[in-house]
């Protein structure tokens, strides 16, 4: 099994940025972690601050990946485009978020991304990536 993760925009900075929020571990640290806890999964991850290069990604995933994991970060709430990219997509696709967007700005709480895709994670730091490769194995019965 394949699974490509794609993070958006300020998401290089986690453990730097707002960690009262998003944590103090960085997203390199845990996905060391998160390959070692699937030996059996290849992953892959890209991360960008620019939003057609997140659109190219996702459109190259459809024929290399099983399925794909994507944190879109701010993108998730405005980009019309990233949306169509994921709908695009015939691969299971999972939206995460690291924080409770729900309990944060009402703005936060539009999901462009996660109407494109099987589901959404949200609100359990980067355990939300964990839970959505348990769904995705979970989804292929792999």
């Amino acid at each position: 099994m394949r699974i490509l993760i794609i993070n958006g925009p300020n998401l290089n900075l986690l453990g730097k940025r707002e960690v009262n929020i998003y944590g103090s571990l960085s997203f390199e640290i845990f996905f060391d972690k998160l390959k070692s806890d699937y030996p059996f999964i290849s992953f892959d991850y890209f991360q960008s601050n620019i939003e057609g290069e997140i659109i190219n990604k996702i459109q190259e995933a459809e024929n290399k990946y099983d399925s794909l994991i994507i944190n879109a970060g701010g993108y998730a709430h405005t980009s019309v485009a990233i949306a169509d990219a994921l709908a695009y997509l015939t691969i299971p696709s999972i939206d995460v978020h690291i924080s409770n967007i729900f309990k944060r700005d009402d703005y936060r709480k539009t999901l462009l991304t996660a109407e494109k895709t099987y589901g959404s994670i949200t609100g359990f730091g980067l355990l939300s990536y964990k839970l959505a490769v348990e769904a995705l194995i979970s989804m292929n019965k792999y």
